[in-house]
């Protein structure tokens, strides 16, 4: 089984979790030399690799004289901003052994939330790998803030799965796996191979053990390795701290834990829609529009909608509330906030268009729409 998922992968996202990258002085270069070669061997053998990095403020803490890591958030961006040049200057350095360019992308939520950015993101990536270059992306911490909350840029890699349309998900961690306990507080913790369905055996069994040094626990790993099983591509939470770890997943060893990927995955663009970092509305539908929905595969009409909060923009993600005021779907909104105040509650042909209106009858199309099962 892992040699079929793992002979198949062309492109493959490796997450590099700082407590991987780091250690109490700052950055590990030693371990940061043993994870460029093993890359390098793997990219050697025509798999393209793009890392997904962690560590930019754990290699800044001790630059700018803290004993711990800080909690204010204004320090924490100063941390990010001292340690992303040296987490760059030592991947560059490495890989530079093996003749191989580096690329840094910055991303912030904004990026992967609107549809342009996402793309212009996506092309830029693609013109790396065709220029040989590994692309190396870290969430901007010098000038987001939420972001820097999210779990060691856990979430960013699951994103970036489908920003680089890989067929692989790697997650770095310092243990060699996922345990069914936290194996710090149990000694009898046992390493799992693999999981079938994450939600049935893994959803449960994540504590979410947060490092010293990053913010991610198993949980977010459980859940980013979740996000890629929907969309069809296999998922590994593995050791980054391992000599050879990286060389034995490629070589389909029975080493770290596989996620099965689902037989029919999500579609790019709704996996865009169902994961987008950013919803800026909500549409309450009532009950015949949401069983039209949900039963139906219909798309949202404005007769259907009850109420609408938020001050959305056309072309954004919206989330769609049933009768009870439960999310269940997320879709790309054809209207504007005040647009769609001025039909809400009419019939298609109860609605006035001016000359040149060019707005479609569907609110939310059934191509933009995901539903979210709970």
């Amino acid at each position: 089984m892992r040699k079929e998922l793992i002979g198949n992968v062309k492109r493959a996202v490796v997450k590099i979790g700082s407590g991987v990258l780091t250690a109490k002085e700052g950055l590990n270069i030693v371990a940061i030399e043993r994870i460029t070669s093993e890359i390098a061997a793997v990219k050697e053998r025509g798999i393209e690799c793009v890392i997904v990095s962690s560590g930019a403020i754990a290699a800044g803490v001790p630059k700018l004289g803290f004993l711990a890591k800080p909690t204010a958030m204004a320090e924490l961006q100063a941390a990010a901003s001292v340690g992303q040049t040296s987490l760059m200057r030592a991947y560059e350095r490495s890989f530079e052994n093996h003749g191989i360019v580096v690329g840094q992308i910055l991303l912030t939520n904004r990026d992967l939330s609107y549809r342009h950015r996402f793309i212009n993101a996506r092309n830029t990536i693609f013109t790396l790998l065709d220029l040989g270059i590994i692309p190396i992306i870290n969430e901007n911490d010098t000038v987001v803030v939420d972001e820097i909350r999210l779990g060691d840029n856990d979430f960013l890699a699951a994103q970036t799965i489908n920003l680089v349309e890989a067929d692989l998900l790697l997650l770095l961690t310092d243990t060699a796996g996922f345990y069914d306990k936290d194996p710090n507080l149990h000694k009898d913790a046992k390493l799992i191979s693999i999981v079938k369905n994450v939600k049935e055996e893994a959803s449960h069994l994540a504590a979410d053990t947060s490092t010293k040094v990053g913010v991610g626990g198993m949980k977010t790993k459980v859940e980013a390795a979740q996000m890629a099983v929907e969309m069809g591509i296999p998922a590994i939470i593995g050791s980054g701290v391992q000599k050879d770890s990286i060389i034995d997943i490629f070589d389909a060893k029975d080493v770290g834990t596989l996620f099965l990927p689902k037989k029919v995955g999500m579609k790019s663009k709704k996996y865009w829609i169902r994961y987008s970092p950013k919803v800026t509305g909500t549409i309450e539908v009532d009950e015949g529009a949401f069983k039209a929905i949900v039963n139906g595969g219909k798309s949202l009409l404005p007769g259907g909608i009850v109420m609408v909060t938020g001050n959305f923009k056309e072309k954004e993600i919206v989330s769609l509330l049933g009768p009870e005021g439960e999310e269940f779907a997320r879709g790309q909104v054809n209207y504007n906030y005040h647009e769609l105040m001025e039909i809400k509650g009419k019939k298609t042909g109860e609605i006035r268009r001016g000359k040149g209106d060019k707005h479609p009858d569907e609110v939310v199309h059934r191509d933009n729409l995901v539903l979210i099962h709970r």
